[in-house]
């Protein structure tokens, strides 16, 4: 006999946590199903921390979404009883032209964010662990800092668990299929059916969603930590998160938490056939450009890395999410692609998820992320 519920949640990494915790929330019988263990490593929401900021250079439509993800992060806080985010605030720096300039000051003049314009000596002075180039235009976001990811993923999963949810990790999915009304989800372990699917599956959307074609791609990506005793990295010192566009690469990075400066680098990364079998393993290649930028701009932090994780970007053609229903069956929901920045949002995109599922609509403006738009027909 199946198991019957509600609602199935395909998937329990970032955004499928969220979807779970906010369909449990509302007082429906949910099912999560996740191949791999809570908050787990295989994925995409993992490495202990996330930027969260607000003047988003990716696009000003993103804002009022962020706006509504910080509010329910502030709730999951108060629900679970500890610290998630971090308000440490965000250093930005580029060429006078370049996108994270221009399009943060967009998204902050259209939205009425607080974002602060510094000369390079102005920034220089005020934050020493950085050599700015004289040419860079800096921009200081007070409001932004740095989410817990694992810790944001087992609040939204215990949350859920707390009001009933029903959660089952390391259980591997076989197959999915909707007959009417009914959705019907067989694993190897047992076989459970819903009046509706929300698919977050990460970098296996695209064998979740093989019938759709969703030309989605999934890239290896690389975090490191560098040691350092100096207290001129921490965020008591008002060292926060920062981001630089620079000729050879976009490198973000978080102050120092626990003797160590965690660092990345946003663009590029190696195709993953399979996300299975990714190469967690750590080649001269891999750390040549992260090196070279703290040569040129933290040149107090040593050129090696301490530790170093790997994840995976699921990208868009157009590096936008995908949040959207199913075009051909009204009961399923999908999250996907969303290419290496997209975790900050889960609190909202879960609610949306969730919204979409159960009401089908959502109030809010997730449009520009449609499975329809022209970027993604193929």
């Amino acid at each position: 006999m199946s198991a019957t519920y509600d609602f199935i949640v395909l998937g329990a990494g970032g955004f499928g946590s969220s979807a779970f915790y906010h369909l449990a929330k509302r007082g429906a019988r949910v099912l999560g199903l996740e191949q791999f263990d809570a908050a787990h490593d295989r994925g995409s929401s993992h490495g202990e921390t996330r930027v969260i900021r607000k003047a988003y250079f990716e696009h000003p439509d993103y804002v009022p979404l962020l706006q509504r993800a910080y509010d329910l992060w502030r709730e999951l806080e108060a629900e679970c009883g500890r610290t998630l985010y971090h308000e440490v605030g965000l250093l930005l720096g580029g060429l006078p032209g370049s996108g994270v300039i221009t399009g943060a000051k967009i998204a902050a003049e259209r939205h009425n964010l607080r974002l602060e314009t510094l000369t390079s000596t102005e920034a220089a002075e005020r934050f020493p662990a950085y050599r700015i180039p004289q040419k860079f235009a800096v921009l200081y976001e007070p409001e932004a800092g740095y989410l817990e990811v694992e810790s944001c993923v087992r609040a939204h999963l215990d949350a859920a668990v707390n009001r009933g949810a029903d959660l089952h990790v390391n259980e591997k999915v076989l197959e999915w299929k909707v007959d009417g009304p009914v959705v019907r989800v067989r694993t190897e372990r047992g076989e459970y059916e819903a009046g509706g699917l929300v698919m977050t599956a990460g970098a296996w959307s695209s064998r979740r969603l093989a019938e759709l074609k969703i030309p989605l791609q999934v890239l290896r990506k690389i975090m490191f930590w560098y040691e350092t005793p100096l207290e001129k990295f921490d965020a008591a010192a008002g060292n926060g998160c920062f981001f630089f566009e620079t000729a050879n690469g976009e490198f973000y990075g978080f102050p120092r938490i626990d003797g160590k400066v965690k660092l990345a680098e946003h663009g590029g990364g190696d195709l993953v056939e399979d996300p299975i079998s990714l190469d967690r393993k750590l080649h001269p290649e891999d750390s040549a450009w992260p090196g070279k930028f703290v040569e040129s701009f933290m040149p107090d932090l040593p050129t090696r890395a301490a530790q170093h994780v790997v994840c995976m970007y699921t990208k868009t053609p157009d590096s936008h999410f995908i949040v959207d229903r199913h075009p051909e069956h009204d009961n399923v929901v999908i999250g996907a692609g969303f290419s290496g920045h997209g975790f900050k949002f889960t609190s909202s995109i879960g609610e949306s998820l969730a919204d979409l599922v159960d009401q089908k609509r959502t109030s809010l403006p997730i449009e520009f992320l449609s499975l329809g738009r022209k970027a993604l027909r193929t």
